[in-house]
């Protein structure tokens, strides 16, 4: 599924800025941003909330972004969202009005669906930084349709959902650190074997960092013999997002283990039986019986910490799953957020 940019929400609370008269900062579900006073930002109004990552169009109403926020993504300009820190306020996306919107068929903004994904209808994309030629590849085709990405949601966006998990007893959690590589899928389904990159499929060629890696892992061959089976990891190394890690070469550290024929995601123990089986390496786990934090803001707090790879690096976050692996979400640090370029 892809992301939804921009939604419709919420305002649930506004809070004061300490030495500021004209801007406050407004909370919707588990994101804050730094808002103006105005008759918009009123508790229980609904607006347009557009989320870190986001990469706005070249619009007359965008134009107040120009200054902070202006961005190529190739050949496109637009206005990429990311988290910065206003009055000493960690803010994070854009609220907008809901009269931004080009919408008809409502015949009120309350008529608006909380919830509703208005990112196609702002021309909103998420933004993605230039990949490496090395990376990139030549493409083979789409993201196979038997396989699922991998892109966890936010906590941000689960404050509901968190309070059910966080008061159930049907299930047990286990924390990961968050690498910041570049995502890797490798397969084997009906005896043929594939390498995907985050969004697309990959042909072998050469110098292609992903065939590499799995040329020196060896996947085809340990692969063979499992089934239709996939295995999904973090990429990384040198020429990988500056190599905060500080490794020679490069490889994959794995987070997910998925059986194709079933269309399921293994449970932590059958994943780390499997990476023991086949010589390969999980990523950093940092609790094999996480209980979850009260709130949103204290998984957001526990995300920033040094990585388990470098203890020199912020790491980029963790992601918590079930051990069953039924349900999964991650923890973006904000000081890693802060640090981004």
């Amino acid at each position: 599924m892809e992301r939804k940019l921009a939604t419709i929400r919420k305002i649930t609370e506004l809070r004061p800025i300490e030495g500021a008269d004209k801007i406050e900062l407004a909370i919707v579900d588990g994101w804050q941003v730094v808002v103006a006073k105005d008759v918009e930002h009123k508790v229980g109004n609904k607006v347009v909330y557009c989320e870190i990552d986001s990469f706005l169009p070249i619009r007359e109403e965008f134009e107040f972004l120009r200054k902070s926020s202006y961005k190529k993504m190739a050949d496109q300009e637009g206005f990429r969202l990311k988290t910065i820190k206003l009055r000493g306020q960690v803010s994070q996306g854009l609220i907008l009005p809901i009269g931004v919107l080009p919408i008809t068929q409502f015949a009120t903004a309350h008529d608006l669906p909380e919830g509703m994904d208005v990112t196609e209808l702002l021309g909103i994309v998420k933004y993605e930084p230039p990949i490496p030629a090395e990376l990139a590849g030549k493409v083979k085709g789409g993201f196979p349709s038997f396989l699922h990405k991998t892109d966890e949601e936010r906590v941000q966006n689960l404050v509901r959902e968190y309070e059910e998990y966080k008061l159930s007893s049907k299930h047990q959690f286990y924390m990961t650190e968050k690498l910041d590589g570049s995502s890797a899928t490798f397969y084997m389904n009906d005896g043929v074997f594939g390498v995907c990159s985050r969004n697309l499929e990959l042909l072998e060629t050469e110098g292609n960092t992903f065939w590499k890696v799995a040329r020196e892992l060896d996947l085809e061959n340990k692969l063979k013999d499992k089934g239709n089976i996939c295995l999904q990891g973090e990429l990384i190394g040198e020429g990988i997002q500056g190599n905060p890690y500080k490794i020679k070469g490069q490889t994959v550290h794995f987070f997910n283990g998925f059986d194709i024929d079933t269309q399921t995601r293994m449970g932590i123990n059958d994943f780390l039986v499997l990476l023991d089986e086949l010589e390969l390496v999980s990523v950093p786990i940092l609790d094999v019986a996480f209980l979850l934090p009260d709130t949103v803001e204290g998984m957001l707090k526990l995300a920033e910490d040094k990585s388990r790879l470098n203890n020199l690096t912020e790491r980029e976050g963790i992601v918590v799953r079930s051990l069953d692996n039924t349900i999964s979400f991650k923890a973006i640090s904000n000081k890693f957020l802060l640090s981004e370029k």
